[in-house]
C-alpha cells in the first residue's frame, strides 16, 4: 500500500529554481532561438535557395537526433566534481566561444553550417545536465507530475517567446550582433553553475535514485529496464503529427488563400492554449495516479487534429486552435511524466536524451510524410493528413497497456514500496 507525503517544505525553491532554469534552457536553445535568424541570413544575405534552407536544417539537427549520447555522458561524467552544476558552468561558456567565433567570422554558408552543428552539440550537454537534473529530482521528492507541469509549461512559454524575439532580432540585428548576443545570453546559463540551493542539490546525489554503474553496466540496465520502452514509443507516437506544420502552412495560405501571418498566428494560439490544461495536469496528478490520466488524456487527444478539416479560413483557424490545444495540454504533461517515471536509477539524462531525440526525429519524420500525403492529392491530401495524425494517436492507446502497472500506480507525492524495493535491486 502507497503511504501518502505531505509536501515537503522545500517545494517552493524547487519550483523557483527549475521555473528560472526552464524558461532560460528552452528559450536559448539554439534549434528555437536561432531558426529565424539562420534561414534569413540564409536566404537575403547568402541568397540561399529553399532547398539550400531546408538541407541546412536537415544538417543542423544532426546533434539533436542522437540526444541520448550527450545524456548518456552527462550520467557517466562529472565535470569539476559538481554534477550538472558544472555542465552549466562548463558548456554554457563553451557555447557562447562558439558564437563569438561565428560573430568574427565572414559569413558563408559553411560558417553558419559548422557554426550552428558545433552550437547544437555543445548546447545538448547542457540540455542533458537540465533533463537529467529535473528528472532526478522528481523522482527523489515523488514531484514527477508536478514538474512535468512545471517544464511543458515553460516550454510552451519559450517557445512562444523564442519566436516572437529571434523575429525581431532577424529584422533588427546584423548576423555579428546576433552572434555576440547569443554568446552574452549563454552567460546567463553558466551563472546556474554557482547557484545550488539545498533544496535542489542538497544529497541529491547521495540518495539510491542517483546511483549508476560504468558504461558497459548503465548500457545494459537501459536495454534491461522495460519501463524506457513504451515512455519513449508515446513520445514518439505524439509528436509524429503528419497533420500539422507544412501540411497546415501550405492550406491556409495556398487553399484558403489566408494571410502569410495566419500560420504564425496559428501556431501562437495553439502553443498558448496548452498551458491550462498543463496546469490542470499539475493539480489532478496529485489526486489520482497516472493510470488514469494517460488514458484519459490519451482518448481526449485523440481527435485534437479533427477540427483542422473544419477550417474554411484563418479566421476559422485561430478559434480552432483554442480546443485544440486545450485537448493536447493534459497528455503531453502525462508523457512526460511518464517519461521521468521511467527512468532508470543513475541514467535520467540518457532516457530523457533519448526521448527528445526520438521526438525530434519523429517531428522530422512526420512533417516529411505530411508533406507527401499534401501533396498526394489537391482535393483530398490536407484531410488524409487529419486522418494519418488521428491514427497515429489512436496507437497510443494499446502502448499504455504496455506499461509497468506499479510504475503509474501512485499519485504524485505517494511512496510505492514496491518501486523502491525494484530500484534497490537494479542498483545491486
Amino acid at each position: 500500500m502507497a503511504t501518502a507525503l505531505t509536501d515537503p517544505p522545500r517545494t517552493r525553491p524547487i519550483y523557483l529554481y527549475f521555473t528560472f532554469l526552464s524558461l532560460l534552457v528552452y528559450l536559448l536553445a539554439p534549434e528555437w532561438f536561432l531558426d529565424i535568424p539562420t534561414t534569413y541570413m540564409l536566404k537575403n544575405h547568402l541568397h540561399a535557395t529553399a532547398p539550400q534552407v531546408s538541407t541546412f536544417r536537415l544538417l543542423t539537427g544532426i546533434p539533436l537526433y542522437i540526444s541520448f549520447l550527450f545524456g548518456l555522458v552527462r550520467d557517466l561524467w562529472n565535470p569539476f566534481g559538481w554534477r550538472d552544476r558544472g555542465y552549466f558552468f562548463l558548456f554554457a561558456p563553451i557555447t557562447a566561444a562558439v558564437f563569438i567565433w561565428m560573430a568574427i567570422s565572414p559569413l558563408s554558408y559553411n560558417m553558419l553550417l559548422i557554426g550552428v552543428i558545433l552550437a547544437m552539440a555543445t548546447f545538448r550537454f547542457i540540455l542533458a545536465a537540465f533533463q537529467g537534473l529535473i528528472a532526478l529530482i522528481g523522482q527523489e521528492t515523488l514531484m514527477t507530475g508536478r514538474l512535468s507541469t512545471l517544464s511543458s509549461s515553460c516550454y510552451q512559454v519559450a517557445i512562444i517567446g523564442a519566436a516572437l524575439i529571434s523575429g525581431a532580432i532577424s529584422e533588427n540585428l546584423t548576423p555579428p550582433r546576433t552572434f555576440f548576443l547569443m554568446a552574452a545570453l549563454m552567460l546567463l546559463i553558466g551563472a546556474f553553475g554557482f547557484w545550488k540551493p539545498a533544496a535542489v542539490f542538497g544529497h541529491a546525489y547521495e540518495k539510491p535514485q542517483a546511483k549508476g554503474s560504468d558504461f558497459r553496466g548503465d548500457v545494459r540496465r537501459l536495454l534491461q529496464h522495460r519501463a524506457i520502452y513504451p515512455a519513449v514509443l508515446i513520445s514518439f507516437l505524439w509528436w509524429f503529427n503528419p497533420g500539422l506544420n507544412t501540411p497546415v502552412q501550405f492550406y491556409l495560405t495556398n487553399q484558403l488563400h489566408a494571410s502569410d501571418a495566419a500560420y504564425s498566428n496559428f501556431l501562437g494560439v495553439f502553443a498558448v492554449s496548452f498551458i491550462p490544461t498543463y496546469l490542470l495536469y499539475g493539480y489532478l496528478c496529485t489526486k489520482m495516479p497516472p493510470n488514469r490520466l494517460l488514458w484519459w488524456s490519451t482518448l481526449i487527444a485523440v481527435p485534437q487534429m479533427i477540427p483542422l478539416a473544419f477550417v474554411h479560413s484563418g479566421d476559422t483557424a485561430l478559434i480552432f486552435a483554442i480546443p485544440m490545444g486545450l485537448m493536447g495540454g493534459m497528455a503531453t504533461a502525462a508523457y512526460f511524466d511518464l517519461a521521468v517515471r521511467s527512468c532508470p536509477p543513475g541514467l535520467q539524462g540518457t532516457l530523457m536524451m533519448l526521448v527528445s531525440a526520438g521526438v525530434m526525429l519523429a517531428a522530422r519524420g512526420g512533417d516529411l510524410l505530411g508533406a507527401k500525403l499534401y501533396a498526394s492529392s489537391p482535393e483530398h491530401g490536407f484531410l488524409y493528413c487529419v486522418i494519418a495524425t488521428t491514427v497515429v494517436y489512436a496507437l497510443i492507446l494499446p502502448v499504455i497497456l504496455w506499461i509497468p502497472k506499479e510504475l503509474i500506480a501512485t499519485t504524485d507525492g505517494e511512496q510505492s514500496p514496491t518501486l523502491d524495493a525494484e530500484m534497490l535491486a537494479e542498483i545491486g
